[in-house]
């Protein structure tokens, strides 16, 4: 037998991405828009990691005025302050966020179906 070099494979793993997020570093530069199912074919698009400077209010009355759906701001304790709004609005918030300058669109996550 002739010494050959075997390299084994490491495993894959498939939650590496999710796992640095979690750690504190990653996640803290990121906005993330999700979107909750609620019942039936009603849902809520939320919207968190947004920076602390920004006024939550007036960004939401911003949204609701553009996007013709209702909001509220809401306090988690793990998250901070999180934006939902009414419906599926995944695409024209993370749109509305670049216009208006507020996130550059390489920060901007969005997560959901």
């Amino acid at each position: 037998m002739s010494d050959l070099d075997v390299q084994i494979p490491t495993a894959f793993d498939p939650f590496a991405e999710a796992n640095a997020e979690d750690s504190g570093v990653a996640s803290k530069e990121y906005v993330h828009v999700r979107i909750q199912q609620r019942n039936g074919r009603k849902s809520l698009t939320t919207v968190q990691g947004l920076k602390k400077e920004f006024s939550y209010n007036k960004i939401l009355k911003d949204l609701k005025k553009e996007f013709c759906c209702n909001g509220t701001v809401v306090q988690d304790q793990e998250l901070g302050q999180v934006i939902q709004l009414q419906g599926d609005q995944r695409k024209n918030v993370s749109n509305f966020l670049v216009q208006a300058g507020i996130v550059k669109k390489e920060h901007i996550k969005i997560h959901g179906f």
